[in-house]
């Protein structure tokens, strides 16, 4: 009766945290140690939270943006009235933005036995749950009754000109995008960013940019001063979280807060709140920086007015899409919303080439979950993606690549993605359309080792360099323990341009067997399923989208989407490539399973059967060190 009474325990995310991999994982480790878990997924509230705490004798939140405060301000007083506070409370992730010495009080004062800050493996959380569980009264547990689940919101069709006097109207700083010719003018006066790339392509050149977003506008301005000087070829603001869950009213009251406050805002905010600074200060940015192209990344939930701003203020390239700010982040968004959104975001984007001959760059992130993402799947996104927006107007897209730590199957990907990319907009009447790739440093857990991190960074520029890829996303050695800096990211810069020019971006690695069957491989992969789509829609993109989705031709590894199918098991080969143990609904050929299921029966007769132990260790391989060199396979 003991046993089964500590195993019955809550898993879930918070707020408008959308981080998921390591929940999923986390989740499989704990059933196959023989724990009874209610599984709630990514962003819930702390009164869903607490209201299946009821069914258990534990709670484990996770919350990786550094919100906890702000998402969690209300547990205590919760807990007391749904009369759980007498449950286990364990905290994790990266929980705080600012040193969690200085903020363990605060965060102690939210309600939890145990917090736990930064990495930690599943075989240690099952052990410090065995262990502390063993120990704990028992508590009176109560069934609750399962949530409903929300149907898909209605679309209202209007034109744009409809659609922008409801954007507009949607939050205060809107109106003053209004004026389409002065954005126009504030856009031209800039350095564009998909010029930049046509420029860099001719000279065989490999553009630089770190990912730079700080709350505090005058930080933001020597941060880019500062990225600016190392070196960096294009800059990006990296929007908060709360704005990218269109959260304004309460960004509005943290700034409100913070002006009467000592309290630093960086350490409450984890990102640029654009939309509540306005036109203005993002034009501020765009005049200081006028020979920079600059860019807005975000991963936002509803784009359209962050969209419509980020134009007006001059900045003229805006990352995200349907699919790629939907599937790794959201647990309940219908595809058929997010491609209405995103189409006025690409409408909109249309007009400006249309109207005033400005071309503005649309960048997609195939990164995606960023952990064992089968290239091919990252390679579909894009193109789709593709797709959308140049059935809107778009003329300049660049494709997000996602490194995974082969350098064999990483390159063939990058060939790979350009080239279908340009084969389906050719195919589709757009080869006005121009076509880049952007190599993006490995997203997943970073070594907490510096030595290790920096290995990855240098390994990884090499890795680019000898790529088609246009411009690289840096990462730095502090990734595994703070929100890097200005100095880790200048001394980052550095790094890699060091590598580059050591490598000179215009020697291409020389291809060889390996490296065609991988490429052979790879395309085979991603026609059978975007034309499996295209076919099944009769040729209607958005169409094609939805059912390769809802089909599970196009399923994403550790989405928190509920309308994404799961069934894939991406696993590592022998040297380090992404193969995919279980096919679920992906219609690929038996040529094509049959390789990957060669791949596969090697690496299990060498590590064992145990498919999701390999997994869990594949992921943890890089925030453990657990790598000879990097990429992997050498």
């Amino acid at each position: 009766m003991h046993k089964l009474r500590v195993r019955k325990l809550v898993l879930a995310g918070v707020g408008g945290d959308s981080h998921f991999v390591g929940l999923s994982v986390l989740r499989k480790g704990l059933v196959r140690a023989g724990f009874d878990v209610i599984f709630l997924g990514s962003q819930n509230s702390p009164e869903v939270i607490c209201q299946h705490a009821k069914a258990a004798d534990c709670v484990l939140v996770s919350n990786m943006d550094g919100h906890a405060k702000y998402y969690l301000a209300d547990l205590k007083g919760i807990q007391r009235e749904q009369n759980v506070d007498d449950r286990l409370w364990y905290l994790g992730g990266y929980p705080s933005l600012d040193d969690l010495d200085s903020t363990l009080a605060e965060l102690d004062d939210l309600g939890f036995d145990t917090i736990i800050h930064g990495y930690i493996s599943v075989r240690e959380v099952v052990a410090r749950l065995t262990s502390d569980l063993a120990g704990w009264p028992q508590v009176k547990r109560s069934r609750i009754e399962a949530l409903p689940e929300h149907p898909p919101l209605p679309l209202a069709l209007q034109t744009l000109d409809e659609a922008r006097e409801e954007v507009l109207y949607s939050w205060e700083t809107g109106n003053a995008t209004r004026d389409i010719s002065a954005n126009a003018k504030r856009l031209a006066a800039g350095s564009a960013l998909a010029a930049r790339q046509r420029t860099a392509e001719r000279e065989n050149e490999l553009l630089l940019q770190p990912r730079a977003g700080v709350s505090d506008h005058s930080r933001q301005k020597d941060l880019f001063n500062a990225l600016r000087g190392a070196g960096a070829d294009v800059l990006s603001l990296q929007i908060d979280s709360l704005t990218r869950n269109n959260r304004y009213e309460e960004i509005g009251q943290i700034l409100k807060q913070a002006g009467k406050s000592s309290q630093p805002l960086d350490t409450v905010l984890n990102g640029y709140p654009a939309v509540n600074y306005g036109v203005e200060r993002l034009a501020e940015l765009s005049r200081e920086f006028s020979d920079v192209p600059l860019q807005v990344r975000h991963s936002t939930k509803d784009p359209r007015l962050l969209a419509e701003l980020t134009y007006a203020g001059g900045i003229s390239a805006f990352e995200g899409g349907a699919i790629s700010y939907n599937l790794p982040y959201y647990r309940d968004y219908p595809l058929a919303l997010a491609i209405e959104r995103w189409r006025y975001v690409d409408s909109l984007t249309a007009r400006y080439v249309q109207e005033f001959g400005i071309v503005i760059d649309r960048e997609f992130f195939g990164v995606l979950t960023a952990c064992l993402v089968p290239p091919a799947i990252a390679i579909v996104t894009n193109v789709f993606e593709a797709l959308l927006a140049a059935e809107q107007g778009v003329k300049s897209v660049t494709l997000g690549y996602g490194e995974q730590g082969n350098r064999t199957q990483d390159l063939a990907a990058v060939r790979v993605l350009h080239d279908a990319a340009r084969h389906y907009l050719d195919d589709h009447g757009h080869d006005d359309v121009a076509v880049s790739v952007v190599w993006h440093q490995y997203m997943g857990p970073f070594p907490k080792s510096a030595d290790k991190a920096q290995q990855m960074l240098v390994g990884s520029t090499e890795t680019a360099a000898m790529s088609q890829a246009v411009r690289m996303m840096l990462k730095s050695t502090a990734e595994a323990k703070v929100i890097p800096s200005a100095a880790d990211n200048a001394q980052s810069l550095q790094t890699a341009r060091l590598v580059t020019d050591r490598i000179k971006t215009g020697a291409k690695k020389s291809l060889g067997p390996a490296d065609r069957d991988e490429e052979r491989l790879l395309t085979n992969e991603v026609h059978s399923i975007v034309d499996a789509a295209l076919n099944a829609a009769d040729g209607k993109i958005g169409r094609a989208v939805e059912l390769a989705v809802l089909k599970g031709w196009l399923d994403v590894p550790f989405s928190p989407s509920r309308w994404n199918a799961g069934l894939i098991m991406p696993i590592r080969d022998l040297q380090g490539a992404v193969r995919v143990a279980s096919l679920g609904n992906l219609p690929w050929s038996g040529e094509v399973a049959d390789a990957h299921a060669a791949s596969v029966a090697c690496r299990v007769a060498r590590d064992g059967d145990r498919i999701e132990e390999l997994i869990e260790r594949d992921i943890a391989v890089t925030a453990e060190g657990d790598f000879d060199s990097w990429p992997l396979g050498q």
